[in-house]
């Protein structure tokens, strides 16, 4: 269920002690072909990542050979030896593997502001390249969590073709990607500005919609990567739909592991003005830290929800809104409906309907509930 179930890629995950558990700490996939196509996205922050500004030069022609992520480590605010730090890497890459260094993106995750251990971390690509194997995606997934529970794999399968993905995250989760890694690979034969224009509209209407504590990462990167090792050329309608379908589904799974999160919260905001004006309307109450807390108590507070999208800019007339939570009316035209203790929120999901009755627009977001165990974590965080 990872990146190595489609044709024409390896991976592997291998600890190299970037990280002081000695958990894996180092990933790599590699495209064996016979395209090596590709597309990425990354995150809007304007304060990026030294690995983020590197591969944003390799993605600009479209072709990328491998991919090296290592968790343990930003490599974010460490200045130009953070940079040749990057370029080293891809370059040992590119020796390991026979490639060129400009065909390898680099990714990091973790702390930021601290150097990367070169002894470590350029002696552990070749161990890596030596690991790698056409099954080796789960090892490589584990290779790049940092405080997530457990890794974030997904897979479909097409009409001879197949897309596998892994993705890492648990906190800094906003839009604009969202401290969010991913790795997509497919052996359709796509060329690379399908995948670009592909990616990004899968990417909008999920990873994108990924709203969990209102924080912007300095390192995100959905990267779409494809061997053509199928030899089929998908119907591209038929291929877009998976390719949301899978990034819908991994974009859950990290919400579904956010740091010290109780409650999967998915805001369904129907009948908006615009899709702009739904997303705007979710996105209010997704960061709405009264709200949050109230579920994470299991209160259904919809007074908090009209609360919140009062502060938006989204045309509507809050004395015309229906809220539902789990699938209980509990706001009807601005006023109270149902009594609030026909909510159960006592299960981990919870799916918050708002109604808007502006127009036939709608959009979804998803979130999770604010925790003492979400302050905890990242009061300590520091690995």
């Amino acid at each position: 269920m990872t990146v190595t179930h489609a044709q024409g890629f390896e991976a592997a995950g291998i600890p190299i002690g970037l990280k002081s558990s000695g958990d894996p700490d180092l990933a790599l996939v590699v495209n064996r072909g016979p395209r090596q196509n590709a597309a990425a996205v990354f995150t809007s922050n304007r304060a990026k990542a030294n690995p983020i500004l590197w591969s944003q030069q390799v993605i600009a022609d479209g072709t990328v050979s491998a991919i090296i992520l290592n968790s343990g480590g930003a490599n974010c605010f460490t200045g130009s030896e953070g940079f040749q730090t990057t370029h080293l890497t891809a370059e040992a890459v590119g020796e390991a593997l026979g490639v060129s260094a400009g065909d390898v993106l680099v990714c990091s995750t973790g702390l930021i502001g601290q150097q990367l251990d070169r002894s470590k971390l350029i002696p552990g690509v070749a161990t890596a390249a030596a690991a790698l194997t056409s099954d080796g995606g789960e090892a490589a997934a584990n290779a790049i969590l940092t405080t997530d529970s457990h890794a974030k794999t997904a897979v479909v399968t097409g009409d001879g073709w197949t897309i596998g993905g892994m993705a890492k995250g648990a906190g800094m989760l906003a839009p604009a990607l969202a401290t969010m890694l991913v790795v997509l690979t497919t052996d359709a034969e796509l060329e690379s500005a399908e995948l670009d224009a592909m990616l990004r509209a899968a990417t909008r209407v999920s990873f994108d919609r990924l709203d969990s504590d209102g924080c912007t990462s300095t390192n995100d990167q959905v990267t779409l990567l494809a061997s053509g090792a199928s030899g089929i050329r998908p119907d591209t309608a038929a291929f877009q739909a998976a390719l949301v379908a899978l990034c819908t589904d991994l974009a859950t799974q990290l919400m579904g592991d956010a740091e010290g999160a109780s409650h999967d919260i998915t805001i369904e905001v129907v009948n908006a003005a615009t899709e702009d004006d739904a997303v705007e309307v979710g996105r209010s109450v997704a960061r709405n830290n009264l709200f949050k807390a109230a579920v994470f108590g299991n209160d259904p507070n919809w007074g908090r929800v009209l609360a919140a999208i009062g502060t938006t800019r989204a045309a509507f007339d809050p004395y015309a809104v229906d809220v539902a939570m789990n699938g209980v009316r509990v706001c009807s035209n601005g006023a109270p409906d149902r009594p609030r203790e026909e909510v159960d929120l006592t299960p981990r999901a919870l799916h918050l309907l708002i109604d808007l009755k502006a127009g036939p627009a709608q959009a979804t977001i998803y979130t999770n509930d604010l925790t003492h165990d979400y302050v905890h974590e990242n009061s300590a965080y520091s690995s």
